[in-house]
């Protein structure tokens, strides 16, 4: 193969250019190149300080020198059992820190009153994550209480998107008393709804559901995919919970026909009330969570009100709300067993911070 090489000098007005062919040359392929040993960047080492093929990168150690240890693997969630609760903090309708009702008619106050209680939330969303974290990391050494998992959590944000306003989170418990209790310690809502002298928090009123998520490949687009994800939640008129459900039952395939032929779904299902045992019959279906793809906000809002549930009058209350996704869920790191001379103290330091054991037999793969 030859390729034509360039003019050396800039040609004149009354000169051409004679490009002279050159070899082109490729980079090694398994079946023919041109490639050959003495060609190598390496060369056969010398005064330069070239290595010959084949020799390691500078830190790196033939696998064959690393010493074989048994890993133990990362232990099997005991809360994955399906059942999904759905814990829906508001601020201004849970919190018993501020008394909104009574700066209502002042106006400039009512407005301060919210601006403070969305600092406040802003200053414990660290310890927010963190907590989450540590509820989802356990073993037998190491958070070895921990009942409940907590799948996502979603900061809430005002319309304006100018201040949060509460959070979404989604817990994988196998009782409704564990996945309570795991709330009672979240630092948000203990600052939302206070503690007693014991130190223990009711949160009895935190709106608690079960969450039952749609399985389909169909209803699982990408988030932020053809717009930015929104969430939105429905609830159902006491009409429609009355009458046993017909009237959801018979909307449902137009309803699941308009959410898969959108291409805009993230994740959708019904949201039932909050029993012990998922089988149980009065866990019937009393709205509906939908996180899918919008343009703005106006978008969101022609889309759900579009929806053959909203037209068909099966909700009472319906809104939407841009959300931040909150990594909850952790990371898990290994040695650098290629590079082992390569400092990551500070990878160890900062996982320490975050309430990871860093120096737990048991958790091998967060420690070097």
């Amino acid at each position: 193969l030859t390729i034509p090489s360039q003019c050396t000098t800039p040609p004149s007005r009354t000169s051409t250019c004679h490009p002279q062919p050159q070899p082109l040359r490729m980079s090694f392929m398994a079946d023919s190149s041109d490639y050959k040993p003495e060609k190598s960047d390496y060369g056969e080492g010398g005064e330069d300080g070239s290595k010959p093929p084949g020799s390691p990168l500078r830190g790196e150690v033939e696998m064959a020198d690393v010493p074989v240890t048994e890993e133990i693997p990362v232990p099997a969630s005991r809360n994955n059992v399906g059942n999904r609760f759905l814990a829906l903090v508001f601020d201004r309708s849970v919190s018993t820190k501020y008394d909104l009702d009574a700066v209502a008619d002042d106006e400039e106050e009512y407005a301060n009153t919210l601006w403070e209680m969305h600092r406040d939330r802003v200053a414990l969303t660290e310890d927010h994550v963190m907590w989450a974290r540590k509820q989802n990391l356990y073993n037998e050494a190491f958070n070895t209480g921990s009942m409940a998992d907590v799948l996502w959590s979603h900061q809430l944000l005002s319309s304006d998107l100018q201040r949060t306003i509460g959070h979404a989170m989604c817990i994988d418990s196998p009782t409704i008393e564990h996945c309570r209790e795991a709330l009672s310690r979240d630092p948000i809502i203990r600052s939302l709804l206070e503690v007693d002298s014991d130190g223990h928090c009711d949160v009895s009123t935190i709106p608690l559901y079960r969450w039952r998520q749609i399985r389909d490949h169909t209803l699982r687009r990408d988030d932020g995919r053809d717009g930015r994800p929104v969430i939105a939640l429905s609830f159902d008129r006491s009409e429609a919970m009355e009458d046993g459900g017909v009237l959801r039952e018979e909307i449902t395939n137009d309803h699941l026909e308009y959410l898969i032929r959108s291409e805009r779904v993230i994740s959708a299902g019904p949201l039932h009330v909050a029993t012990e045992d998922k089988t149980d019959p009065d866990s019937i279906p009393v709205g509906t969570l939908l996180f899918f793809n919008a343009a703005d906000r106006d978008h969101a809002v022609e889309f759900v009100e579009n929806d053959p549930a909203s037209l068909a009058g099966l909700y009472e209350t319906m809104t939407v709300h841009r959300f931040n996704s909150l990594d909850v869920t952790g990371k898990f790191v290994s040695e650098n067993l290629y590079f082992p001379e390569q400092n990551t103290y500070q990878m160890k330091e900062a996982m320490g911070h975050w309430g990871y054991p860093v120096d737990d037999l048991q958790t091998k793969w967060l420690n070097w």
